[in-house]
């Protein structure tokens, strides 16, 4: 398979507004766990091996600080940085160690729209755990775009991700065999849309989404099965508003996948899962999954 030098995603650090209470649901509701953590910031694991994969810090209003990726070799990270300017991003740092929780050296660059990327080499890993309703890891992250074919472009061209499927309305952009690591969706602005945490199975989603429910977090889109991806998903508006996924089943795809266009991914009028069974995105999700700002390099 044609491999990109981004590797896998791994993590996602976000600003909230109240440190404490953001842990307490990631760790009691969620079902992630607390592995690291410092005056002003918390670091917490999936059921998989890495170190971590969202890390929480105290800010005065929500915001994304970065999202890192974890590559197989120190060639990868000179090949990023070598690559970034040429395509449009910037090198704002590396190769260096990173100082923090789980360690290891890292590039840290922006994309063209802003966004802070760091792509690590040598970090910890842990056991992985058996945990039948906990999220593994990150998935994917959706970005909204006010250019769509400027970030496509440079994440082809610096970083090596290939196009799955584009949609009306969202680009699928692939580096290893998960259908997609980020999604670009057309947007008046480039904030960041959710964050997609995979589970076991299609049972570990149901009951998540079960958990959520009693504990006061309804179900704001879903439980339904996506067209492109083909994944199951359950989506949640959390503390600060950022919009979180539970998913499941995410296709596995190689160099034969033939990427679709809009024609290809079309339903019936008044269908919005590959089911028929999922409700539209309630009003709250769709203003969430505009606000949440990424911090500027």
């Amino acid at each position: 398979m044609n491999t990109s030098p981004a590797g896998q995603l791994r993590s996602i650090a976000i600003g909230v507004t109240d440190l404490e209470a953001a842990e307490r649901f990631y760790t009691g509701t969620w079902n992630l766990e607390t592995v690291a953590r410092s005056e002003d910031a918390v670091y917490l694991r999936g059921s998989g091996s890495f170190h971590h994969v969202l890390s929480l810090h105290r800010a005065t209003q929500p915001e994304v600080r970065n999202v890192s990726f974890s590559v197989a070799t120190a060639a990868d990270l000179a090949a990023i940085a070598a690559r970034t300017p040429g395509a449009g991003g910037c090198l704002l740092a590396g190769p260096q160690a990173l100082e923090e929780p789980g360690g290891g050296t890292a590039v840290v660059i922006a994309d063209p729209q802003g966004r802070i990327l760091r792509f690590v080499h040598g970090d910890q890993r842990l056991p992985e755990l058996v945990h039948s309703d906990a999220p593994s890891r990150i998935t994917h992250v959706v970005f909204n775009s006010a250019d769509v074919a400027v970030a496509q472009r440079f994440y082809e061209e610096a970083l090596g991700f290939r196009l799955s499927d584009r949609t009306r309305i969202m680009a699928f952009m692939r580096c290893n065999s998960d259908h997609h690591s980020i999604a670009l969706a057309d947007a008046d602005a480039n904030t960041l849309n959710h964050i997609a945490f995979v589970m076991p199975d299609l049972d570990a989603v149901m009951r998540g989404a079960g958990r959520m429910n009693d504990a006061g977090w309804p179900i704001e889109w879903g439980v339904g099965r996506h067209g492109p991806g083909n994944n199951v998903f359950s989506y949640f508006v959390g503390p600060d508003d950022f919009v979180i996924e539970y998913t499941a089943d995410v296709l596995q795809v190689d160099d034969s996948y033939r990427a679709g266009g809009p024609s290809d991914w079309t339903w019936p009028a008044g269908r919005f899962d590959q089911w028929g069974v999922s409700k539209p995105p309630s009003e709250r999700i769709k203003q969430a999954q505009k606000k949440i700002q990424f911090i500027q390099p």
